[in-house]
């Protein structure tokens, strides 16, 4: 066994002395990890080919051994196409400014439209009035309202922005915009950019100032930022480990995107973008074939010459899907969306597409990432069972022999990716993210390329009542089910019915469904929804506050805050009920005592519109969400088992 250990032994031993001496923002550097990975992984593809297949007759096991190649090796394509982009990254922070448009009311004009179809009015009065707090001389907010909303239209005029609707829903959100298109394309005086939000992204001030600043150049269509939330997702929440784990989008946003970038590919995901006008006018607005409407906006700009660019600053901040089947429901949306590009005039293979190699080779790297890569996770789940249950051999090969080829590439190129994501890339969590997404994915896989036309856009569900611990039964069901096979097939092989055949080559089947066993107990668990106890988030403070109350005044410490309250540490606390004044975001603030804590207490802010709105956008020009600058795996591990067995 020491022996079959010695080449993954030796991968992390260079890795471990070559690392310190590498910039990450390097290309070379990068290159370098990414070529290794490669050279290992078609060392292990080669092996996989050549020695494990087998025999080709009409066998079970060559029924069953032949298809799983194939799916593993396409997976291995599509982690080489994401190395190859990972190779390089780009920061475009440098580059951007806030100058003089900022203030000058003959800046270009820039209308902000924030889409909105069924989300509850604190979340669009939060954003609504962060969208009209802009520091930018010359822009427009319209609501896009898609609801038909009566209240809307009262609450868009109470906080001085445009109201537009439509009578029908066609197209969904690309339709929205392009109504909105036409309207603003036929006033007196036309927009230069469009700036797209979600109804539940809310706009930091600087956010128009320093993404127009990358508009001099004329090439440029769109300006991507990255989308960041507020709120937790539903896999941090239901493992608990919100303090140790970021949000799954962090990888795609710090570190993806760039990388994008980098190679000119980067593209519009939607809210939180800024487009030029001219451009959308160009190309007959946002496209309606498909369900992802906004990298499609990138894919025809660039047949006028018009480029995405990315700028890596949090000046958006939204809602993460709030639970696990909002979670799912977004994710299949965007898998359904890739594969109507794949199969339409804008695909990788498309004949009528003007796109270059490189636009092709990034649409290949998603359509892998999204199709053989979440087929791979569901066959390494039932491939053992094969073995264990029926005797039917796949891989032909035991375990030592896998760890001499397997484990080199997994080890080196495990480490790379957390050290070029700064840890946002854990194997073991990356699998559990696409084990608990994969039925609804292969199901937009396969209803997307048979099928590319005539679906529906599914919103993703925000707000709500999440005060609740519940189960998702239907989830829970499957991934459930197919624990209880793998510990069963396990006990069959290895206890009920143990076979020569088993002992000498049951260790590579042994060890594989021992760690689908971990990953299926992990996602059993974010199939139990936790409650969420406060709809406005709470971050936690250390600072001096003034507060006023009976004529007095006195110093207290910031325990925590929200949009909606906060909690003050004060060895003298009032009574509850109490109504007090606070010097918080920079104003006084009135507010009442709601409960008294162990060291202190609890207020609930003024509901009058003046202080939200001025409650809101000091909030969310703040730095009350947390930045994840590197994420530790250990501090990972302990929180997964504290959820396991805490």
């Amino acid at each position: 066994m020491m022996m079959a250990l010695t080449p993954g032994l030796i991968a992390l031993g260079a890795f471990m002395a070559i690392v310190p001496l590498l910039r990450r923002d390097s290309t070379m550097a990068r290159s370098f990890l990414t070529i290794v990975s490669v050279a290992l992984l078609l060392r292990y593809l080669h092996w996989r080919v050549t020695s494990t297949l087998p025999p080709p007759h009409l066998t079970l096991d060559a029924v069953v051994g032949y298809p799983f190649l194939l799916l593993e090796a396409a997976s291995l394509v599509a982690v080489a196409l994401s190395l190859l982009f990972l190779s390089r990254t780009r920061d475009r922070t440098g580059t951007a400014r806030v100058d003089g448009r900022a203030t000058d009311p003959r800046a270009p004009l820039i209308d902000v439209f924030i889409c909105t179809y069924n989300e509850e009015r604190p979340i669009l009065e939060r954003t609504i009035i962060g969208a009209t707090g802009m520091a930018y001389g010359h822009y427009r907010v319209w609501v896009l309202d898609d609801g038909r909303r009566p209240w809307l239209r009262r609450l868009s005029g109470e906080l001085g922005c445009h109201y537009l609707t439509r009578h029908d829903n066609l197209h969904a959100k690309a339709g929205n915009i392009n109504h909105a298109l036409r309207h603003v394309g036929a006033l007196p005086e036309r927009p230069e950019f469009v700036a797209i939000l979600d109804a539940d992204f809310v706009p930091r001030p600087d956010f128009l100032a320093r993404t127009i600043s990358l508009m001099d150049d004329e090439s440029v269509g769109v300006v991507q930022t990255p989308q960041h939330f507020i709120n937790p997702d539903p896999i941090q929440t239901n493992l608990a480990t919100t303090d140790v784990w970021p949000d799954e989008q962090r990888f795609f946003f710090d570190i993806l995107l760039p990388a994008k970038d980098a190679w000119g590919v980067a593209f519009c995901c939607g809210t939180s973008s800024l487009i030029r006008y001219a451009g959308l006018t160009q190309i007959g607005g946002f496209p309606t074939d498909s369900v992802t409407e906004d990298y499609l906006v990138t894919l025809r700009l660039k047949e006028y010459g018009l480029n995405t660019i990315y700028l890596n600053e949090r000046l958006t901040i939204g809602l993460a899907p709030e639970g696990l089947k909002e979670y799912i429901t977004q994710r299949a949306r965007w898998c359904l969306g890739l594969m109507q590009i794949v199969r339409g005039r804008s695909g990788p293979l498309s004949r009528h597409s003007k796109l270059s190699l490189i636009d092709r080779l990034s649409l290949t790297d998603a359509f892998m990432s999204w199709s053989a890569v979440y087929a791979s996770k569901v066959a390494g789940l039932v491939v053992p069972w094969f073995f264990l249950l029926f005797g039917i051999k796949a891989v032909q090969a035991d375990l030592t022999e896998l760890l001499r080829f397997f484990l080199p590439f997994y080890v080196w190129h495990g480490l790379s990716m957390a050290w070029l994501s700064r840890g946002r890339s854990l194997a073991m969590m990356t699998d559990v993210s696409q084990l608990i997404a994969a039925p609804a994915v292969l199901q937009a896989v396969a209803a997307g390329l048979l099928k590319p036309t005539g679906h529906k856009f599914k919103v993703t569900a925000k707000g709500g009542d999440r005060n609740r611990r519940f189960v998702e039964w239907p989830l829970l069901r499957l991934y459930g089910g197919a624990l209880v096979i793998t510990l069963a097939a396990i006990a069959y092989a290895f206890i009920l019915h143990l076979r020569g055949e088993n002992i000498a080559y049951g260790g590579l089947a042994l060890a594989w469904s021992l760690y689908n066993a971990v990953i299926l107990t992990v996602v059993c668990f974010v199939c139990i929804e936790q409650p969420r106890k406060r709809k406005a988030e709470r971050f936690s403070r250390n600072e001096t506050v003034l507060l006023r109350h009976d004529g007095r005044s006195h110093l207290a410490r910031l325990g925590d805050i929200s949009i909606t309250g906060a909690r003050l540490i004060d060895p003298d606390p009032p009574a509850p009920g109490s109504t007090i004044e606070c010097r918080i975001y920079g104003r006084p603030i009135a507010a009442i005592v709601v409960r008294r804590t162990a060291d202190g207490f609890a207020v609930r802010f003024e509901e009058g519109m003046d202080t939200r709105v001025h409650a809101i956008r000091a909030f969310y020009a703040g730095e009350y969400v947390r930045a994840f600058r590197g994420v530790r795996a250990l501090p990972v591990g302990k929180a997964l088992l504290m959820r396991l067995f805490g």
